[in-house]
């Protein structure tokens, strides 16, 4: 079927119309080592088929205020850029900085196991709105794109 591996991008608000609140930080998803002396890398954003952006990963935990009992107001997000995406919004409450994400995309899934499965959803985002860390944009006025006129100034 081809909808297996499909994404949809619905907008922010229609998604999450009462927003989301970032819980903790935003950390780097790293990949599965059985030898625990080598160093952690960084996963990156392929398949088993090697198709996809080559961005790195990142996750954070967030809870959305509609969600319906404590097993859906809490989920994780999987972030897929170069930079780590750093919220640009001061904290609602201690611990919950309100966010709003770019470049939203969802997957359907089946979760739980056995007798107990339901759906889930899969949540990937390119960033945070507001970010400033260069992740959706180059730093300012950086050497090697700088104009020759500025250079030789």
């Amino acid at each position: 079927m081809a909808l297996k591996d499909l994404w949809f991008t619905p907008a922010f608000e229609d998604a999450f119309p009462k927003g989301l609140y970032l819980i903790g930080e935003i950390a780097a998803v790293t990949e599965f080592s059985a030898d625990r002396s080598a160093p952690k890398r960084q996963r990156l954003d392929f398949d088993r088929d090697g198709n996809g952006t080559g961005k790195r990963l990142w996750k954070a935990t967030v809870t959305d205020p509609t969600g319906r009992g404590a097993k859906d107001s809490s989920f994780d997000i999987t972030f897929v850029a170069d930079v780590q995406p750093v919220p640009s919004a001061e904290e609602a409450v201690p611990g919950f900085i309100p966010i709003v994400l770019e470049g939203l995309q969802i997957k359907p899934k089946v979760a739980g196991s056995g007798e107990f499965k339901s759906m889930g959803f899969t949540i990937r985002a390119t960033g945070i709105a507001g970010d400033t860390s260069g992740a959706k944009q180059a730093p300012a006025n950086p050497g090697a794109s700088r104009p020759a006129a500025e250079k030789a100034a």
